[in-house]
Order: C-alpha cells, then structure tokens, then sequence
C-alpha cells in the first residue's frame, strides 16, 4: 500500500522540510514503512511530488538607453504560471533519485502533496504514479477499490463521461476513481474544466460533496455485482483519498466495512513545523538533524499536515482521524466530518477490526494519537460538523 503526504499553510514551505529531512519523511517511509504490515515495508514502485506556486513569477525588461533616461525604475513583466500545479513523478524509487533532493532543497510552496507507490493495480510507470491532475485539482489514493477486477472497474469506466474517459492515462484503480471525481461534479452541475473556477477555486463544499459522491458510486458498482461474483472474492474498499484545487483540500479515511478498520490517517496543525536543536557534547545547541516538531504558539493553525503515517514520533502532535470521515482543509481549519452511509457504525463502543486493513498490508493506526481522545483532540482543535 501507498503513503501519502499534504501540507497546507498561509506561508511557503522548503519541499525538504516535508520530503528529505524529517527523521521519518515521506522518503524514509519509501524504505521504512513503519506502519506496513506485510513482508516487504517498501514503498518503492515509484513516487510523485505536486506543488502549487507560492505567488506570480515576475522579470525585468531590459530596457534601451534612450528608456533608460526616462525610466524611474526597471520594469517588471508578470509571467503567468497558470493555475495547474506543477508535478515531477518518477518510477525510481524515492530513496534512489537524487533529483527528488536537488527539487526539494530549492523548491516552495503553500501547499503540497507527495506519495510513494506500493503499486496494487497498474505496471511501474509514470503514467500510474500520483499525484494525478486536470488542470488545477490534483488527486492522491491510499488503498485500493474492492471488487474491481471482478466487475467493478468494467462499471466504473463505462460510467463516466467520454473527456474523463479520455483523460485517463495509465491503468491504476486510483486514477479511474479521479475520473470518477470529475464526473461526480459534472454531474453536480460544475465544470472541472472551468478556467475562472481553476483560478478561483471550486470551493472547499463542492469539492467535499463530489469526494462522498464518488464514493457512494463506488459501493454502487459493488452491489451491482452478482452476488456469486462477490462471494468469490473480497471486494472490500480502502479508500483514503486526498484532492486539492490549490486553495482548500478535501480527504477521506474510509473502508467499506461496519466491522473494519480503514487505513490509517493523521493530522497535525500548529503555528509552525520546525526542526529541533539538540544539545553538542559541550552542552551547547546545536541543529539537530531531522528532528521536527510542530509548534503551537496559540489557539490558530498557520500550517496543516495530513500524513499516512506520521513524520515525527511525537506523541501530541498528531491526531487520528476517524474511520469513515472526510476531512476538509480551508483557510488552514480543520473540518472533520462522518460519513453517513451504509457503513457508518453508530455504537460508539463498538470496537472495529484491523484484521482487513492488515491482511491489505495496511495498520490502522500506530498506537500514539489513539492513546488519548480523539473526540477531545478533533474538539480542541477542529470544528465538527454533520454531513453536508
């Protein structure tokens, strides 16, 4: 299974602070998956980086001496970056590609999203590496889409429309569910292919409403399969998806199961992302290597993470999301809310199983934002809401 890294903050952000230089970054977890359950802890079929620019790119005319005379100041022409994000994918592994280091040490952004593959569907190519996108939305997925070599990719495909039929460029579950995404908001009445809404944002409720569409289709084309077609096999989903159209991003935890655990998720929210000093042999500070902590100077969040599997071993930083919840990052407030379908289990003590999740090489958590409150945690730091 895959791992996934977001980062959303008022300010921009080094890639590296994200990607390199944690003790348990997003590339250290392409080898050392700690949160892996199966054989092989390695993420390494591959990564993806997408980035959004953190402000216009501007340059100098030169200009003749006869201006020169006449100019009070050099003149600055805007260059339009356009509203896509910009996205470097490679089938080398993440812990293998130097160019993924030079990128990180000298590339900002406000906001991030970054994967390592452990591919379930697709060949090791570029084209099946994520981040995907169209035009300025950009999609991730950690899981896998239950039943869908046994009928349900054939009902999925059929489903959308021909441009996001079309739109389709490699063979993974993740990328036709991104189709998917696109169809759910035309048929929601908004155009994904909208210029003005590209550059302005879909706003973070429309995005949020196709992401629980998409899934609500998805467990359609599980019951419309013969019910010996689904006795044969398993076609339980994992569905922790991550979409993003450069201002607010919406994400999900989710496992179409009232038994079972989904695949873990966290977040984190603070002031500022930090990497620690540690003290040198003489006693005085020194910068400690990979050491970061999350900081929170008061009440407000300057800077949103939402991993996987967490960067640091904090203990309070970090705070599970609940099973079966979409997440919502706008304006840097973290909005949780349930998921309300056929999978919801409204026993607030009734324990869910891990069993799935492991058997698909995925853990539910790792035993650090569980030992205290998630209900107080999410309260403290995030309003909650009903499904919208």
């Amino acid at each position: 299974m895959c791992r996934f890294l977001i980062y959303s903050g008022h300010s921009p952000i080094l890639l590296s602070h994200l990607i390199t230089s944690p003790t348990h970054s997003i590339l250290t977890q392409s080898y050392d998956s700690r949160l892996r359950l199966d054989q092989s802890p390695h993420n390494g079929d591959g990564f993806g980086v997408g980035y959004y620019t953190a402000a216009p790119a501007t340059r100098q005319h030169r200009l003749s001496d006869t201006a020169h005379r006449y100019a009070s100041a050099p003149q600055e022409e805007v260059i339009d970056l356009g509203p896509e994000p910009c996205i470097f994918t490679s089938t080398i592994p993440a812990w293998n590609c130097r160019n993924l280091e030079r990128l990180a040490s000298k590339t900002v952004s406000p906001l991030v999203f970054a994967h390592v593959r452990a591919s379930t569907e697709g060949a090791l190519s570029d084209s099946n590496c994520h981040p995907f996108s169209r035009g300025a939305l950009m999609w991730m997925h950690n899981g896998g889409i239950g039943g869908w070599k046994l009928g349900v990719k054939r009902r999925l495909s059929s489903s959308v429309a021909d441009r996001w039929f079309g739109g389709v460029g490699g063979s993974t579950d993740s990328e036709w569910a991104f189709a998917l995404f696109l169809d759910s908001l035309e048929q929601m009445g908004v155009d994904a292919d909208d210029e003005m809404k590209q550059r302005d944002g879909f706003g973070h409720t429309v995005l949020r409403k196709a992401m629980l569409r998409t899934i609500e289709r998805i467990n359609e084309f599980r019951r419309a399969l013969p019910e010996e077609v689904r006795q044969s096999g398993d076609t339980r989903s994992l569905l922790n998806f991550a979409v993003t159209d450069g201002k607010s991003v919406v994400c999900t935890r989710y496992v179409s199961s009232k038994t079972d655990e989904a695949a873990s998720l966290f977040f984190s929210s603070g002031t500022s992302w930090r990497e620690q000093p540690s003290a040198g042999k003489s006693g005085a500070p020194k910068v400690g290597k990979g050491e970061y902590k999350m900081e929170r100077r008061d009440k407000g969040a300057d800077i949103v993470l939402v991993a996987s599997e967490p960067l640091t071993f904090e203990r309070d930083n970090w705070v599970t999301v609940p099973t079966n919840s979409v997440l919502t990052i706008h304006n840097q407030t973290v909005l949780i809310h349930p998921i309300i379908d056929e999978y919801q289990n409204f026993v607030p003590n009734d324990m869910r199983s891990s069993g799935f999740a492991a058997k698909e090489g995925q853990t539910t958590g790792d035993g650090m934002a569980e030992q205290k409150s998630t209900k107080a945690a999410i309260v403290r730091q995030s309003p909650v809401g009903g499904p919208v």
